[in-house]
């Protein structure tokens, strides 16, 4: 897959833009990204995850990969591609499964870039660890259904136009049967935007947040309903091993770019006149330690993303669990070798290294805590050489 037209666009006009996109709110920028993002459609460039009738390049999976990892380069990437976090997610989730009603009204200028959505799932009553005990209740009542509950990290919501919500709508059934995905307007009566929450001290805004919501008796027609009643969790895990994807190469894209930065910073930073910090024997070994990491795990993803074309997603579900893990793992150690390199500097927001640090700890919580996903994959192993399953 030939990346070059990406990666110039990113040179020329996303890496620009960075300084104020890190030091003034999201919303400033507007006008600024949308005019990039009309130069992105004008290029062919729009969507590459999308098929060609919707707009997009048409990409597989494999390939919208390697796009991914040059994307995550930026902090702006993914947002100018129109294949961002969580409206990537949405788009393919309306796509595969909304009613054709749904896909008019939200996917169609979802695919656009005409408007932003949002996932609502995680409580902060409740593990996210363990989303199958959700609060949030949907209640049948005639052709509606009657959200109440409360939510948070809900990225993006600011500024979105709907939210996909996951409630329980059969608190009796079987614990993966209870949830439904349901589609609620952001200006729905009842829904409260509490705040965006701070991360570690950085609130954000627009786009680049996660917000805190309320519903407090929020009324949306059934046909809200994204698929089957009780199917919420299904949907979850089907858009799981695709978004997996997402996330590591874009990890990984984040990941190239500090080192890149690293290596810059060690080879023409002086310790003293004609003595470069890359001359520092730890410096080397840590340079070349992130070199084997990021190498070795940029192939373990691509591996799984061809096995889950191939063989789906439940077949590959040890890889996605290992790939969660390991490349947050290294995403994070990566990172923090960066900022050691650029001493003082790297604390600051003059490059976007301490911008990414204080984000993208929390890669190894979301979408399952590394523990949770090392337990499953040691567990499976362990399984298929003769241990007993537990009791549940």
């Amino acid at each position: 897959m030939n990346t070059d037209a990406f990666r110039a666009f990113l040179e020329t006009e996303a890496f620009p833009l960075e300084a104020a996109f890190l030091s003034q709110p999201f919303r400033t920028l507007l006008p600024t990204l949308r005019a990039l993002r009309d130069e992105v459609k004008r290029r062919g460039l729009w969507a590459p995850h999308l098929p060609r009738a919707h707009g997009g390049m048409g990409l597989s999976l494999v390939e919208f990969a390697h796009v991914s990892a040059v994307l995550g380069e930026s902090p702006l990437g993914h947002y100018l591609f129109n294949c961002n976090a969580p409206d990537i997610g949405n788009q393919e989730l309306l796509l595969a499964h909304g009613s054709a009603a749904q896909r008019d009204r939200w996917f169609v200028p979802l695919a656009r870039g005409e408007i932003r959505s949002c996932f609502a799932m995680t409580e902060p009553a409740s593990a996210g660890s363990n989303p199958v005990w959700l609060e949030t209740r949907a209640t049948r009542v005639g052709d509606a259904y009657e959200l109440t509950g409360h939510k948070w990290f809900t990225s993006s919501a600011d500024g979105a136009a709907f939210a996909i919500v996951m409630a329980v709508t059969e608190p009796a059934a079987a614990p993966h049967r209870r949830a439904s995905q349901i589609i609620v307007p952001m200006d729905s009566p009842g829904l409260t935007f509490v705040r965006n929450i701070p991360v570690m001290g950085n609130v954000g805004s627009d786009y680049a947040s996660h917000a805190e919501l309320r519903f407090d008796r929020v009324r949306v027609p059934v046909d809200h309903r994204i698929g089957e009643e009780g199917q919420g969790f299904a949907l979850a895990q089907e858009r799981l091993g695709p978004g997996r994807i997402h996330h590591c190469m874009r990890w990984l894209g984040i990941s190239e770019r500090a080192f890149r930065l690293m290596v810059q910073r060690a080879a023409t930073r002086d310790l003293a006149p004609g003595e470069p910090l890359g001359r520092q024997q730890a410096v080397q070994h840590g340079i070349a330690e992130c070199r084997a990491e990021l190498d070795a795990a940029r192939l373990l993803v691509l591996d799984v993303a061809a096995r889950i074309a191939r063989d789906g997603a439940h077949e590959a579900r040890d890889g996605i669990s290992l790939i969660k893990f390991h490349v947050a793992g290294v995403l994070q150690r990566v990172l923090d070798r960066a900022i050691q390199v650029h001493g003082a500097l790297g604390m600051t927001d003059d490059t976007p290294l301490a911008y990414w640090y204080r984000h993208e700890r929390g890669a190894r919580i979301y979408d399952g805590p590394d523990e949770v996903h090392k337990s499953a994959v040691a567990r499976r192993i362990l399984e298929a050489a003769g241990m007993p399953k537990a009791a549940r």
